[in-house]
């Protein structure tokens, strides 16, 4: 089975070339683990023992991003599903992650990112 969490950042909130001190940081992966946290639990994802994530971002230009750059958002999204009990940790042998993508959606369509979540137990 498969969940779709989708989160309305136009951009990722935390990015490995963002230089932020280290309190402001923290901030910001705290909001974005309860936002996955929240998402999870009122999606009513159940528990499993194994799982597969992936992380798209949905853009509506065609600049140039690197997909590696949105890692530490997507680190913090899978540290939101430990949080809600989906998953006992997010090491491998619980939680498999894939490369973030970056989609071009065209023109004039509201940027957003959605993670994937599959129940491989």
């Amino acid at each position: 089975m498969t969940w779709a969490l989708t989160f309305d950042y136009p951009s990722p909130p935390i990015t490995a070339n963002q230089r932020h001190h280290w309190r402001k940081k923290a901030a910001l992966t705290k909001q974005v683990r309860a936002a996955s946290k929240l998402l999870a639990t009122s999606a009513g994802i159940p528990a499993m023992t194994r799982c597969e994530v992936s992380l798209i971002w949905f853009v509506s230009t065609k600049h140039r991003r690197d997909a590696d750059n949105i890692v530490p958002t997507l680190k913090a999204m899978c540290d939101g599903l430990v949080d809600a009990g989906i998953v006992p940790d997010d090491t491998p042998a619980e939680m498999v992650k894939h490369m973030p993508e970056v989609i071009y959606m065209g023109p004039g369509k509201k940027p957003y990112m959605q993670l994937a979540i599959e129940d491989i137990s």
